[in-house]
Parts: C-alpha cells; sequence; structure tokens
C-alpha cells in the first residue's frame, strides 16, 4: 500500500461511534484506510499521532468570511482552532444576490460585520459570487447559504412593506436558481433590514421552496429576549407548515433568565414535531452591527435612509427616545445591555479611537448621552461600527448549550478587537466545556463534525472513514482549551498540532502554512438528501 501520508496511532474520535485507536491513510485528498498498524510500503510523510486526538475537521455553522476571502484568504484564526469548512452568509445577510444599483448601500450596510470585500462587486447572483470566491482560493473549504435579505432587496428594494404576489414569486425565483448554484440552506435574519419587514406568509413561501431542495430554515428570529419564544414558534409553525428543516441561529437568551427552562423546554418539544437542529457559541456576548441598535423603523428605506436620520435632528430625538424606552416586541439590545455592556469592535475613519472602548466610556469622554454617542458613531462613520454585546450570564450559556441536537457556530467577526470567539469557539467546547462537564467529548465532536456535515448535506466529509475528504485534525486534548479573552481576543489555541485539508497540512504546530486548499461548495443539494 501506498499513500501520500499516513497518522499512526492517533485516538480517533469522529462523534458516531466510541473512539478508537488507529492509522489513518491519506491518497489524493481522501481517506484510503483506517485501521490499527496499517502496511504502507511508501509514503510522503508520515506523523506519529500517539497520544494524540484526531478528529475530522470542524464545521463553522455561522461564518462572516464571504467578504474576508478576498483580503485573507489564509483564514488563520478559524483554521488555528481547527475549522476546516464555513458556512458563510447567515443572519440572511450577504453579498449576493445583488442588484448593481444596490451594491453601495449593501457594502455599506455590510461593510462593519464582512468587510468591504473587494474594490469591485462585479456579481449579481450568488453563482457568480461563488466563482468569485473560488478565484481567490480560499484556505478554508467555502459552503452558503441563501440570504434572505439579500433576496429581497434585490427584488423589493430596503421598503418596510409586505410583499405582493408578484414580488413572492419572484423572491422564490431567487431562492430556487441559489440553491440550484449551490446553496445549501436559506438563512433569515429578522433583526436586520429588509428582512426584519417580511411577514410569516413571505416566510412560508421560501421555505417551500427550500423544502424541494430538503435545504434547513437557518434564521436569527425576531427577537431573542422577551419575545424569545414566540419567535422560534414563529419558525416552527414554518417548518410544520412547509416541510423544510429548522436550523436556530446562535440559539440564546438576551436577559430574561426566566425563560430559560422554558426555552430549552420548547426546543426539546420541538423534536418530537418537526426536523429541528440549532448552533452555538459558548459566550454570553454577541457580536454585530452597532447599527442593531436602532429601532426597526429607523431602516426603512435601507442604510441611505438611516444614514439621513442619524443627520435628522428630529429623527434622532425619536431614535433615542426609543433606544432608552423600548417598543412593544422589538428585541431592544441597548435596553438589554446597556451602554457599559456594549463595546465598540470596529469603527471607520474618524473614529477609530474608540474601538475597544464601551459606550459607556465614549458617552463619558464626549460629555454624551450613551444613545446619542450611538447616533454620532454611526453618523461619522457611515454606518461602519461593529460591537460586542453582553446579554447572558455563564450559566445560561451552559445551560442552552446541553440541549439536544446543537452544533456548534463562531459567528466570528474580523474586527480590529474582535470578539474572542473569533479565535476561540471550537477549543472552549472541546477543551474548556468537555473538561467541565457541560458536554461529551464524543459529543463535542459530534456538533462539531459528523452531525454539521449531514445537516448541510455533504456527505463528503465530517467522519474519518475511507473515501471521505481528508480534512482533519489533530490536535493534545491535554492543551487544547482557549485562551482568546475579550480584552486579549488575538490569541489562537495552544495544543492543534495539525490542520489539514484537502490531504494537506494547512497548519503546522499553531502557524499556517500557506497552503489554500479548500474548496468552494457549488453542487446543488437534493431532497432525496436525508434530513438531520
Amino acid at each position: 500500500m501506498r499513500a501520500d501520508l499516513v497518522i499512526r496511532g492517533a485516538d480517533i474520535e469522529d462523534g458516531d461511534q466510541p473512539s478508537r485507536a488507529a492509522d489513518v491513510a491519506v491518497t489524493d485528498g481522501v481517506i484510503t484506510a483506517v485501521a490499527p498498524s496499517l502496511p504502507v510500503d511508501a509514503c510522503g510523510e508520515e506523523i506519529d499521532g500517539s497520544g494524540l486526538l484526531l478528529c475530522p475537521g470542524f464545521i463553522d455553522m455561522h461564518a462572516h468570511s464571504a467578504l474576508r476571502v478576498f483580503h485573507d484568504p489564509l483564514q488563520h484564526p478559524k483554521l488555528a482552532q481547527g475549522f476546516t469548512t464555513e458556512l458563510i452568509c447567515p443572519d440572511g445577510l450577504g453579498p449576493a444576490p445583488l442588484r448593481p444599483a444596490g451594491a453601495t448601500d449593501r457594502r455599506r450596510y455590510l461593510t462593519a460585520l464582512e468587510g468591504p470585500g473587494p474594490d469591485n462587486w462585479d456579481w449579481e447572483s450568488l453563482g457568480d459570487f461563488l466563482d468569485a470566491v473560488a478565484d481567490q482560493r480560499p484556505a478554508t473549504n467555502i459552503v452558503t447559504c441563501v440570504p434572505h435579505s439579500a433576496v429581497r432587496d434585490v427584488v423589493m428594494g430596503g421598503g418596510n412593506r409586505q410583499a405582493d404576489s408578484r414580488e413572492i414569486a419572484a423572491m422564490c425565483a431567487e431562492v430556487r436558481t441559489a440553491l440550484a448554484a449551490g446553496a445549501r440552506a436559506l438563512s433569515f435574519g429578522l433583526i436586520y433590514a429588509p428582512g426584519l419587514y417580511a411577514d410569516t406568509a413571505e416566510l412560508i413561501a421560501l421555505a417551500e421552496v427550500a423544502a424541494e431542495y430538503g435545504a434547513p430554515l437557518v434564521p436569527h428570529v425576531r427577537n431573542e429576549a422577551a419575545g424569545v419564544l414566540d419567535s422560534i414558534n414563529e419558525f416552527i409553525r414554518v417548518s410544520e407548515l412547509t416541510g423544510a428543516p429548522l436550523h436556530v441561529s446562535h440559539l440564546k437568551l438576551v436577559g430574561s433568565p426566566d425563560l430559560l427552562e422554558d426555552l430549552v423546554g420548547l426546543m426539546v418539544d420541538a423534536t418530537r414535531r418537526i426536523d429541528v437542529s440549532f448552533d452555538h457559541y459558548p459566550y454570553g456576548a454577541g457580536s454585530t452591527l452597532l447599527s442593531a441598535l436602532l429601532p426597526p423603523w429607523a431602516a426603512d428605506g435601507g442604510p441611505a435612509a438611516i444614514l439621513r436620520r442619524v443627520h435628522d435632528q428630529g429623527e434622532r430625538l425619536r431614535m433615542v427616545r426609543d433606544m432608552e424606552n423600548g417598543l412593544t416586541g422589538w428585541e431592544n439590545l441597548y435596553g438589554a445591555c446597556g451602554p457599559e455592556g456594549i463595546t465598540v469592535t470596529d469603527a471607520a475613519a474618524p473614529r477609530q479611537d474608540t474601538v475597544g472602548r464601551t459606550l459607556a466610556e465614549i458617552a463619558l469622554a464626549e460629555n454624551l448621552d450613551p444613545a446619542v454617542a450611538v447616533l454620532d458613531l454611526l453618523r461619522d462613520t457611515q454606518l461602519a461600527v461593529g460591537m460586542i454585546d453582553h446579554y447572558a450570564s455563564e450559566t445560561t450559556v451552559r445551560t442552552l448549550f446541553a440541549a439536544p441536537r446543537g452544533m456548534v457556530g463562531s459567528d466570528g467577526i474580523f474586527n480590529p478587537h474582535p470578539h474572542p470567539r473569533l479565535y476561540g469557539t471550537a477549543p472552549r467546547v472541546l477543551g474548556r466545556y468537555v473538561r467541565d462537564g457541560v458536554v461529551a467529548r464524543r459529543e463535542a465532536v459530534a456538533r462539531l463534525t459528523s452531525r454539521a456535515a449531514d445537516r448541510l448535506g455533504l456527505d463528503d466529509r465530517g467522519r474519518i472513514a475511507e473515501g471521505k475528504r481528508a480534512d482533519l485534525v489533530l490536535l493534545d486534548p491535554a492543551t487544547f482549551v482557549d485562551s482568546a479573552t475579550y480584552e486579549d481576543p488575538h490569541r489562537t489555541p495552544d495544543g492543534v498540532r495539525r490542520v489539514i485539508v484537502g490531504g494537506g497540512t494547512v497548519i503546522r504546530d499553531g502557524e499556517h502554512t500557506g497552503l489554500r486548499a479548500g474548496v468552494v461548495t457549488r453542487t446543488a443539494r437534493s431532497s432525496a438528501i436525508p434530513g438531520y
């Protein structure tokens, strides 16, 4: 037997069966044999895996890397923690599909979340965008959602109104085209414009298209605070009516700890009724656009309209009043987290000096009401500000993490002062949470690998078996743990010996080799692919 690579004697764990010690042989980017004491006549490289843990490459179920790959295709923070596949365009947000006239507004709105991307956005369809991503030769494997807000913007613009039957049909056609071009899920972000203006009937119509492909609905629901139960129930109903699988993005509870037991109960009960799963990042703080602090009406008309409003004194007073007092049914992050619990992670010129500071600190230094400071930041940067928002205790986070059918999504954003989840998500799960007994090691690996692969219909990866793609993570389980913190977020974990993508070593002892061996999935999934 000949092989390009052989890993000897590692403890193999892929979440499907009990761990076992074995050798793994790889040739032409594919696992060709898994067995103890493999007889190999010649190989390009042999690695001693004794005392180490060998897992399939981790799958990030919530990645904001859609535009990052145009500036940094190496994706070191993701690969250094073991993520070899990323699901992009979550939260209903993404660069495509795109109407050319809306490119400037879309870029402005996404910059703090995804980065600006290339100088010229010369794509319109999601398929064309995936071609442009593939041209960058990313180091991670890229899989995409169809982003609902992008679809709605192409058909309807950024207005706050219900879609008519013609517009519903046009949006369904856009979703079908994108799924045929290789998208594996349909994402929603019902706190982001213009997706937040969709009614349930619109969600049902688009979900029917997703169901044709067996593609899961991946929503950031309307309200993750006091209205979280109703918001998740909205999508449970959509799934029941259409047969589309449901995968809830970053299951969380913003404040309202009294709802924790009911939320866990809702998710458990849903497993008896529909094909449901969720992803989770193991932190009690989120990270998103600072503009997410504004009341929903402020986004009517799109980013250009938001900018007009933050310059208008009357509209500013109205926004401040709503941020400080709240609105019925609105998830008010400003009110839930408070200005002392919100930190600026990125800010365009001329406000770069605010990065790493809380809204409370910025407001105090400028002798402003903190809500006014938010509006000034958005005005001065043309909306290009990111934030971290602290919303839950570690107890709440761990309780939700233990709910059944979970997976892992980093939700990592490449900011100058990022949330530590950009570097620490996988080692926090497989290191800290396993050691603390929050989850068993086998379950943690399943959430990171095989379960996620099944959810996305990626039958070529997620397990260590003959014929599977050789995406592998070799690590020291004694030292693999997160080290990134809110104060010092740019820290990769220890304990990663090798990360292998398509049979090639991308990370060696924590350092990037420069190899860019990722693939962009562009084949349509089929309704024949079994659900989760």
